[in-house]
C-alpha cells in the first residue's frame, strides 16, 4: 500500500454522470455506437483523474473496455469513476457503465473498462500526482489489481 503523505482516498475521485442516449448515437443495427459509449468514459475517467490530481489530465490509454450488452436509443446511460491505482505521474480510473430503461427502472451493467490519464503541467509535461489511499475491502481489491495492470503495461511498453 502506498504511504499516507500526499494522499487522497478513492471516494475524493469519485464521479458519475448519466446521459440519454439519443438517435444520434445510433448505429446501423439501431443501437448506440460503441464510440459514443468510450467518449463518455473519456470524459468521466477525466473527472476523476483531475479530482485526484488537482491538475489537467490527458487520456494514456483504454485498457479492457468489455462491452457486455447492447445500449439501446431512448435508454439512460449512467457512467460511474474512481481512481483505482496512481503510479508518478499516472492514474487508472476505473469506469463502470449501467444503462436503465426509464419506463420500467430496469438496471443493467452494459460495460466496464480502465482508462490510464496522465496528468500533465502548464507547459503540456507529465506531472506527479498525489497517491491514493485504497480505504474499503473493494477499494483495496481494485488497488492490487490496477497495480498489477500497471505493471503489466509497464513491461508491454
Amino acid at each position: 500500500m502506498p504511504q499516507k503523505k500526499n494522499k487522497k482516498t478513492v471516494k475524493n475521485s469519485y464521479a458519475m454522470i448519466t446521459a440519454l442516449m439519443t438517435p444520434q448515437d445510433q448505429n446501423f443495427l439501431g443501437y448506440v455506437f460503441g464510440g459514443a459509449i468510450l467518449k463518455l468514459m473519456d470524459q468521466i475517467a477525466y473527472v476523476s483523474a483531475a479530482r485526484h490530481s488537482g491538475k489537467y489530465c490527458v487520456t494514456a490509454s483504454f485498457d479492457r473496455v468489455d462491452f457486455k450488452e447492447h445500449v439501446h436509443v431512448g435508454e439512460l446511460l449512467t457512467l460511474k469513476s474512481c481512481v483505482n491505482f496512481v503510479g508518478k505521474t499516472s492514474m487508472e480510473v476505473g469506469v463502470r457503465i449501467e444503462a436503465e430503461d426509464p419506463k420500467t427502472g430496469k438496471v443493467r451493467h452494459t460495460a466496464s473498462g480502465y482508462v490510464t490519464m496522465v496528468a500533465i503541467d502548464k507547459n503540456g509535461k507529465p506531472t506527479t500526482v498525489p497517491q491514493i489511499i485504497p480505504e474499503t475491502e473493494d477499494e483495496k481489491r481494485r488497488y492490487r489489481e490496477g497495480q498489477i495492470r500497471y505493471k503489466m503495461r509497464k513491461e508491454i511498453r
